[in-house]
C-alpha cells in the first residue's frame, strides 16, 4: 500500500462518494491539488467522467491506494491550432479509447439532391446520389439554379426537410390526434447552424477558435491548475448560501474565507457579515439598476446596460462564473446587456436569475449567458427565462438561438422549452375544408422566433419527421400528445406580453452605446 505522502497531483484512483441514491460508489477520480491543514492532508479530486460542479476536497480515508494510477512522465506534445496543449491526465480532453481503436472518424456531413413526388423506389432519400462532401459550416438554403435542394444531413436514416418542403401528418399505429402538411412559404435569409442535436453543445466535440467579439463563449485553452478548481467556499446571498461550482475570478484574498458575502441588490462583495450590515446602511438600491421592463405578479424584469450600470454588470458577471463552466469573463461588459428576473417582496426585488446578451450579434444569438440560481432552479424559472428571450426577439421581429456551447442543464432547459414551444403551434393548428393542416417551418420560426435550424433539430430529436409518397409528413402520436399535455399542466409560470415594455434599440448607431 503506497503511503499518503506518495500521493501527488495527476493520480488516478476511486475514490468514495455518495451517488444520488445515498449508495456509495468508487469512482476513478484524479488528484488536481494536495493541501495541508493543522498537519491533515486534503485532496482535491476531479470525479473522471463527471461534471466539474462535483469536483470536492476529500480526506485520505476516502481515497483506495491499492489501486492507485501515477501520472506518466510529461512529453513535448505538439499544439493543435496554435493552442497550448491540454494539462496530462486531463480527462476533459481523452480521446475515447474506443474510438482509437476502431479508427472511427467523426461523421461528415453528407450533400444529397432531393426530389419531390419520387417514385415509390427513391423514396428512401439516402440511397440517391451523394454530391460532393458539405462544409461543416454548410446549412440550409435553396438551389436556385435548379430545381433540386441541397440539405446538411443529421442521419442517413433521417432526411433533413428544406424549410419550405411539403410535409403531412399521417397517423403513427393509428393513433395520431393531429395531421400536419407543409407548405412551400417565403424563403428568408439565415445564417445557419449545424442541425445535429448534439451541436446545440459542441462542433464534433471540438472546440473552434474563440470569436473576436464580445463573446463570453470559452474556447477551453485558458484552462490550468488554478481555474479547474473550485476557489470560493460558499457565497451568502440574501437569505441563501449558495455553494458554487465552479472558479471565479474573484480577489484572490476573498478565496481563503470561509464565506463570501454579496449584496443581494447591488452584488458588491464583503470579507464580513460586519462588513455586508455596514454595507447596508448605505446601499438604497432595493432592485437591479436599470430599466423594469416587464411585471406579472411578483415577477419583473429589469434591463441593465453593461456599459451604463459597468460595476453591477462585473459583480454580476463574478456570481454567474461561480456556476457557468462553458463560459469565460470578460470585464469589457460594454457590448452586453442584461436581463435580471427577480421575485418581489416587502423587502425589495430579490434576483432569481437573469441573461445576457450581445448589443449586436452577427450570428442571430438572443442569448449568450443564462443561469438561475441554484435555490430557484427546477421551479419553472429557466424556462420562464427562456421564452423571455424570445419574446424580445418577437418585439424585434428576428429570430434568435442561444450561444453555443450550452451547459449540460441548459441544453436540457432549451431542449424542453422547443419541445413545448413547437408541438402547442402543431396542435393547435385547425383543417380547413377536411384536410390536413398545412404549416411550413419557417412560419414555425416566425411564430415562435426560434431559429430554423432549432426547429428542424428539434423536430428530429423528437423522431416527428417522416418521408412518405414524396413528401415529409410529421406524425403526433398519443404518446407525444399526453406528454406534452402532461408537461403543460405543469408549467405555470408563462409570460404574457401584455405585461412587456419594451422598445428595441438600433445599436448599430455607435452613439447609443
Amino acid at each position: 500500500m503506497k503511503a499518503e505522502g506518495e500521493i501527488i497531483e495527476g493520480c488516478r484512483l476511486p475514490v468514495l462518494r455518495r451517488n444520488q441514491d445515498n449508495e456509495d460508489e468508487w469512482p476513478l477520480a484524479e488528484i488536481l491539488s494536495v493541501k495541508d491543514i493543522s498537519g491533515r492532508k486534503l485532496f482535491y479530486v476531479h470525479y473522471i467522467d463527471f461534471n466539474k460542479r462535483l469536483d470536492e476536497w476529500v480526506t485520505h480515508e476516502r481515497l483506495d491506494l491499492k489501486k492507485i494510477q501515477f501520472p506518466k512522465k510529461e512529453a513535448k506534445t505538439p499544439t493543435k491550432n496554435g493552442l497550448p496543449g491540454s494539462r496530462p491526465g486531463s480527462p476533459e480532453r481523452e480521446v475515447p479509447a474506443s474510438a482509437q481503436a476502431s479508427g472511427k472518424t467523426l461523421p461528415i456531413p453528407v450533400q444529397i439532391t432531393l426530389r419531390f413526388n419520387l417514385p415509390k423506389e427513391r423514396e428512401a432519400i439516402p440511397g440517391g446520389e451523394p454530391d460532393q462532401p458539405l462544409s461543416s459550416s454548410s446549412c440550409l438554403q435553396p438551389n436556385h439554379r435548379s430545381t433540386k435542394r441541397k440539405v446538411e444531413v443529421v442521419s442517413p436514416a433521417t432526411p433533413v426537410p428544406s424549410e419550405t418542403a411539403p410535409a403531412s401528418v399521417f397517423p403513427q399505429n393509428g393513433s395520431a390526434r393531429r395531421a400536419v402538411a407543409a407548405q412551400p412559404g417565403r424563403k428568408r435569409k439565415s445564417n445557419c447552424l449545424g442541425t445535429d442535436e448534439d451541436s446545440q453543445d459542441s462542433s464534433d466535440g471540438i472546440p473552434s477558435a474563440p470569436r473576436m467579439t464580445g463573446s463570453l463563449v470559452s474556447d477551453r485553452s485558458h484552462d490550468d491548475i488554478v481555474t479547474r478548481m473550485k476557489n470560493i467556499e460558499c457565497i451568502e446571498l440574501g437569505r441563501h448560501r449558495l455553494k458554487p461550482w465552479y472558479f471565479s475570478p474573484y480577489p484572490q484574498e476573498l478565496t481563503t474565507l470561509p464565506v463570501l458575502y454579496l449584496c443581494e441588490f447591488c452584488l458588491k462583495y464583503g470579507r464580513s457579515l460586519k462588513c455586508l450590515q455596514r454595507h447596508l446602511t448605505k446601499c438604497d438600491l432595493r432592485h437591479p439598476p436599470g430599466n423594469e421592463i416587464y411585471r406579472k405578479g411578483t415577477i419583473s424584469f429589469f434591463e441593465i446596460d453593461g456599459r451604463k450600470n459597468k460595476s453591477y454588470s462585473q459583480n454580476l458577471c463574478l456570481l454567474a462564473k461561480c456556476f457557468l463552466d462553458h463560459k469565460t469573463l470578460y470585464y469589457d461588459t460594454d457590448p452586453f446587456l442584461f436581463y435580471v428576473m427577480t421575485e418581489y417582496d416587502c423587502k425589495g426585488f430579490h434576483i432569481v436569475g437573469y441573461f445576457s446578451k450581445e448589443k449586436e450579434s452577427t450570428e442571430d444569438y438572443n442569448v449568450a449567458c443564462i443561469l438561475t440560481l441554484p435555490p430557484y432552479q427546477r421551479r419553472g424559472y429557466g424556462k420562464l427565462l427562456i421564452e423571455f428571450s424570445y419574446e424580445l426577439s418577437k418585439v424585434e421581429g428576428k429570430t434568435g438561438t442561444p450561444e453555443k456551447p450550452l451547459s449540460d442543464l441548459g441544453l436540457l432547459s432549451y431542449r424542453s422549452y422547443w419541445s413545448q414551444t413547437i408541438l402547442e403551434i402543431l396542435m393547435g393548428l385547425k383543417s380547413e375544408s377536411g384536410e390536413r393542416p398545412q404549416i411550413t417551418i419557417n412560419e414555425i420560426s416566425e411564430i415562435t422566433s426560434i431559429k430554423k435550424e432549432d426547429v428542424i433539430s428539434t423536430l428530429q430529436y423528437l423522431n416527428l419527421i417522416n418521408y412518405y409518397k414524396g413528401q415529409y409528413i410529421l406524425t403526433l402520436s398519443e404518446d407525444i400528445v399526453d406528454g406534452h399535455e402532461r408537461a403543460m399542466l405543469k408549467r405555470l409560470l408563462r409570460i404574457d406580453s401584455k405585461c412587456l415594455h419594451f422598445t428595441p434599440k438600433d445599436w448599430s448607431k455607435r452613439g447609443k452605446w
